[in-house]
């Protein structure tokens, strides 16, 4: 792309540009370019005529003309016709595109421009200053420039790949009947600007830039936003149209909406981005599962509930979300209480004077799934003056679950079975999200004391795992594999130079790591999870079978089938198995002698 005449003017008396003469359009303050531009790195010939910012290299296009339909030969131009429309004309003088105007008995007064906004322009010569009868910026590509207006029909759409302008499959666009500015991937929400419920509020768009999209129109509080992003500390719409003159937000193709701001000793720098990270997609792991973005892989199913389809979820697509295990609505229903999470938006809400009315009234009602009890000193009121306590109720599938969520929020109780959560009746209680199977142990009264390795931070819902070396956050334990991950700060193991040489983890029986898994960040589907950009690598560690288990008097091994409470030769009392059984620490039971043999017999 070169300057060719400064001018920024076409005009019906034959001042077109054409696409193989290399002659531009520049703003009179020289800040934005038109003309003809094959993408960057385009492996084939195709011709478009846009929009972008004057000498910029490699050129930031902000506005293409024909994005659908390129050109795929030389001889084209720009002009306006004899229908007083500007229109891309092939080599043969056949209309290309156009902007589509009715036709006019005077094509002599009509001009086009380009305007330092970015915004090019249509016009009447007689009435240039006061009226427009076409503009760029009433039809955007994928950027959004100051002096657009985000409201009724303007959307913003993706590029299809980052050299082909084509339509992608993102859109960005106000929504007129909530008030939100939302990110489609086709016809399926990815991501909003707004709060994922009342309580638990995201905004995940700073003040400013909705204020910016609005065209500075948009009643927005001064101090709401959580996001730092450097403006002006003004309410002068000339100042501000002036600073965000200098801004630009682009709708990316994988779907982020990106604030730019130009400054002239660092150039253009990514200010601030939404979706921001994987967890903050619209339901980014499914109907009950929940997102983490410190862990290996960043979703899971909560306690009491498996994957709607274990293939997809083995293969990275948690779309599919996540369904119970057992049914609810029982005498031996329970509830899981989750520390720190985000949850999408409350079916009932109502003022309650304590939890025990709030929870009573989630299990009169089968459809509840969770509740959560919100206490007056946390409900404030927006100005600040005391609240009320509140219960607030989900009937429908709990979404947009995000645990260690950075902005806090009460506690959420989820509805399960007991069975769920404790397999056993020594089982310890769930920590948070992670639920501890016999025989790992929280405390002397639950799990096998040998086990007794872990710590259950219950103000905060962590599980930690205990060693001399000192104590280790437990991001996931598996009952099936007999296997738990934990993180550790070692970011030496993920540099390139030492990632083939694992250190070994001191572990002591009957825990032992396991050397082969030990991972700094995975791709798993769409969902990256990088745990190395924390400092931290994880761990796999597994826990050999245990023996009987531990008792103190008969009624402990009513939860043991086939055994009975005895004295071993080392004096400790265990559930030993009664005569034909053999003890399987595979099964955790007493199974049937000669098939408990076969079985070890197949296993040697």
């Amino acid at each position: 792309m070169v300057d060719g005449k400064k001018r920024d003017t076409i005009t019906f008396a034959g001042s077109s540009i054409s696409n193989d003469g290399g002659e531009t359009l520049v703003s009179a303050g020289k800040r934005f370019e038109l003309g003809f531009f094959t993408p960057e790195q385009r492996s084939v010939y195709e011709s478009y005529v846009g929009i972008w910012y004057y000498r910029s290299n490699p050129p930031i296009v902000v506005w293409v003309a024909n994005r659908d339909r390129p050109l795929l030969d030389d001889g084209a131009g720009l002009a306006v016709t004899d229908d007083g429309n500007l229109k891309i004309l092939d080599k043969n003088g056949d209309p290309f595109w156009s902007t589509g105007l009715e036709s006019t008995s005077k094509p002599g007064n009509r001009l086009a421009k380009l305007l330092d906004s970015g915004n090019l322009v249509l016009c009447d010569s007689n009435t240039l200053l006061t009226t427009i009868l076409w503009q760029s910026f009433d039809h955007p590509t994928d950027t959004f420039l100051s002096g657009m207006k985000m409201s009724g029909d303007l959307k913003l759409t993706s590029w299809k790949s980052q050299v082909d302008p084509k339509e992608g499959n993102f859109t960005f666009q106000l929504d007129g009947e909530t008030g939100q500015f939302v990110i489609s991937d086709g016809y399926i929400k990815h991501w909003t600007s707004g709060d994922s419920s009342d309580f638990f509020s995201s905004e995940r768009m700073p003040d400013r830039i909705a204020y910016f999209l609005s065209n500075f129109t948009r009643n927005v509080p001064p101090t709401k936003s959580k996001i730092n992003i450097t403006t002006p500390s003004t309410t002068n719409t000339t100042l501000l149209r002036s600073y965000f003159g200098n801004s630009r937000i682009r709708l990316d193709v994988e779907g982020e909406l990106q604030y730019w701001s130009f400054d002239v000793n660092t150039n253009w720098s990514l200010q601030w981005l939404g979706p921001g990270d994987k967890c903050s997609v619209l339901n980014a792991c499914g109907n009950f599962g929940s997102c983490n973005l410190y862990n290996r892989l960043a979703c899971r199913c909560l306690p009491g509930f498996k994957p709607n389809s274990q293939e997809n979820w083995r293969n990275g697509d948690f779309s599919g979300g996540c369904i119970r295990s057992a049914a609810v609505c029982g005498k031996n229903d329970t509830f899981l209480s989750l520390k720190n999470m985000r949850v999408g938006q409350t079916d009932i809400k109502f003022e309650t004077e304590n939890e025990k009315k709030c929870r009573e009234e989630c299990l009169s009602k089968c459809p509840c799934h969770a509740y959560s009890f919100v206490k007056e000193e946390v409900n404030m009121r927006r100005d600040r003056q005391p609240g009320y306590n509140t219960c607030l109720i989900w009937m429908d599938d709990l979404k947009d679950l995000q645990e260690e969520y950075s902005y806090g929020g009460p506690d959420l109780f989820v509805r399960v079975t007991v069975a769920d959560i404790e397999s056993k009746a020594k089982s310890c209680e769930p920590c948070g999200i992670n639920v501890i199977p016999y025989p790992l142990s929280t405390g002397s009264d639950c799990g096998d004391p040998m086990y007794f390795s872990f710590y259950c931070d219950n103000s905060t819902g962590k599980l930690s795992f205990k060693t001399h070396n000192g104590n280790y956050s437990v991001t996931t334990v598996n009952q099936d594999t007999r296997t738990f991950v934990i993180q550790e700060k070692d970011v030496d193991d993920c540099n390139a130079s030492t990632r083939g040489q694992i250190r070994k983890f001191n572990t002591s029986f009957p825990f032992k790591m396991n050397a082969s898994k030990r991972w700094c960040d995975t791709v798993a589907g769409n969902f990256i999870s990088n745990v190395s950009s924390q400092g931290l690598v994880e761990i796999d560690i597994g826990w050999e079978p245990p023996q009987e288990p531990v008792c103190s008097s008969s009624s402990d091994c009513d939860d043991w089938p086939n055994s009975t409470c005895n004295v071993t030769g080392n004096g400790t009392a265990r559930c030993l198995c009664n005569s034909n059984f053999l003890w399987d620490g595979m099964a955790l039971n007493c199974v049937h002698g000669e098939h408990s043999i076969s079985c070890i017999k197949l296993q040697k």
